[in-house]
């Protein structure tokens, strides 16, 4: 026994001390690789101090920091980080967020920000950038942490690269919305799924949409389900009807605008007698785009509601579709009161649910 006991021991000091002896790269292998972190709409932006305060970054604040459609009171698409890339380096904990966008004028060669660039992207990728003004981004994941996001947006020329990042907003946004999503569904699903709201609603409506659990249902009628998430901040509201499709002017601006106003009109008011709600295109647009719910045509509108002999309002998005199933025209309404309070993450939250529809 002594003798084995002898062995093991000798065997574990060789073992520890082939791994203390191993190269950096091989012991980094052993080492815990973080989870990203941050606020679902942060933006890290990684660019030189130069070229973040100058046009290019006036650029990228004008698309990625613009209001985001349609709030009482103006909050932006993103909330933008600047670092340069040694404030990154010095600091680890910078490189554990979980979006970057990294802005780099490739024709810099003493740029901080284009060497950075070119360690990672490799100098076959440069000069294919030089050679095609078209390539200008590449996305990489992962690079120090877990669920990591990675964009880099170059070009050789500020003006060029300012032009580039005007052209590239739409699909940035979309690919960090896409990175978000995880993010947003545990935070709106924090509590489960409401299971009773689930089956009331795929009997009256003829769909299924995840409900969360916070969400109570208010109002259950033969053709309009109402539900709302209750807290001493804020009222969250779902608003779901249906009803015959007849033809396709159902699936108008103005035919968007009078369903909602008169859907508002019949259920929603305020302690005050004579209170309802309706649509107010008067002090903000009410924006309308084409979009689609679980592959079906859509008409999106986005504006602030009002009640009516009262001093409430709030945002709203509404959709209205066809359910191919059943031929009924579909309208779902996402709106918030929370007065005093930023109310982009709600907004996002409510579009969120609508988003989990399936026919």
């Amino acid at each position: 026994m002594q003798h084995l006991h002898w062995k093991y021991s000798l065997f574990l000091l060789c073992t520890l001390w082939c791994f203390t002896a191993c190269s950096p790269e091989v012991r980094k292998q052993f080492d815990p690789v973080p989870t990203s972190y941050g606020p679902t709409n942060q933006l890290i932006v990684i660019a030189d101090k130069e070229l973040w305060e100058g046009a290019v970054g006036d650029t990228f604040r004008y698309y990625f920091a613009s209001a985001y459609p349609i709030l009482p009171q103006p909050e932006p698409i993103f909330d933008l980080k600047h670092f340069t890339p040694l404030e990154l380096e010095t600091d680890p904990i910078r490189k554990e967020l979980r979006n970057y966008v990294v802005l780099a004028d490739l024709s810099d060669n003493g740029s901080p920000a284009m060497r950075f660039v070119q360690e990672d992207l490799g100098t076959e990728k440069l000069r294919k950038a030089r050679e095609d003004v078209d390539y200008s981004t590449s996305v990489g994941q992962d690079k120090w942490a877990r669920n990591q996001l990675v964009i880099y947006l170059f070009s050789y020329g500020e003006q060029e690269l300012a032009a580039q990042i005007a052209r590239a907003f739409p699909a940035i946004k979309k690919r960090v919305d896409k990175a978000n999503w995880d993010k947003v569904d545990a935070t709106v699903y924090l509590d489960g799924e409401n299971n009773n709201a689930i089956a009331d609603l795929s009997t009256v409506m003829g769909f299924n949409m995840r409900v969360p659990g916070e969400y109570d249902v208010v109002l259950n009628e033969e053709n309009t389900i109402w539900m709302r998430r209750e807290n001493p901040e804020s009222s969250a509201n779902l608003m779901l009807h249906k009803q015959p499709y007849t033809d396709e002017q159902q699936l108008t601006k103005e035919a968007l605008k009078a369903l909602r106003d008169s859907i508002g009109k019949k259920y929603v008011s305020s302690r005050i007698p004579g209170t309802y709600m309706q649509v107010n295109d008067v002090d903000l647009p009410m924006l309308v785009e084409v979009r689609n719910i679980d592959g079906n045509y859509a008409i999106e509108a986005r504006g602030i509601w009002e009640l009516v002999n009262d001093y409430m309002g709030g945002p709203f998005v509404s959709y209205v579709t066809v359910n191919p199933k059943t031929n009924e025209l579909i309208f779902v309404d996402g709106f918030v009161h929370a007065p005093g309070r930023k109310k982009r993450e709600y907004m996002q939250g409510l579009e969120h649910i609508i988003q989990t529809i399936e026919f």
